[in-house]
């Protein structure tokens, strides 16, 4: 592989692009993008695919009350259970 960023091949440079991509850099300061034309069109495709998958799954923030019920459900289903348990001794006891 060329050490050399502005001197990369595509192929090296398109091997790099989902680490580049996934570290949250801005991809498209990268050297190789200044003289391939090629990679610029694919990191702009890219982004585009990537805005429209957001779109399709929009972020929605739970309820507020949202962890008191699940804490409310799981001390529910503790002290359902709990009864169930101490038979279970009592019979391993006899």
């Amino acid at each position: 592989m060329t050490d050399d960023r502005n001197t990369m091949s595509c192929g090296e440079f398109q091997a790099q692009l989902p680490e580049l991509i996934g570290s949250g850099v801005d991809a498209s300061t990268h050297p190789h993008l200044q003289s391939c034309e090629l990679c610029r069109a694919l990191l702009a495709d890219l982004e585009t695919i990537a805005e429209a998958a957001r779109q399709l799954f929009p972020v929605v923030e739970p309820p507020d009350d949202l962890w008191k019920h699940i804490e409310s459900a799981i001390k529910d289903e503790s002290s359902d259970v709990a009864p169930d348990k101490e038979k279970d001794d009592d019979e391993k006891q006899r």
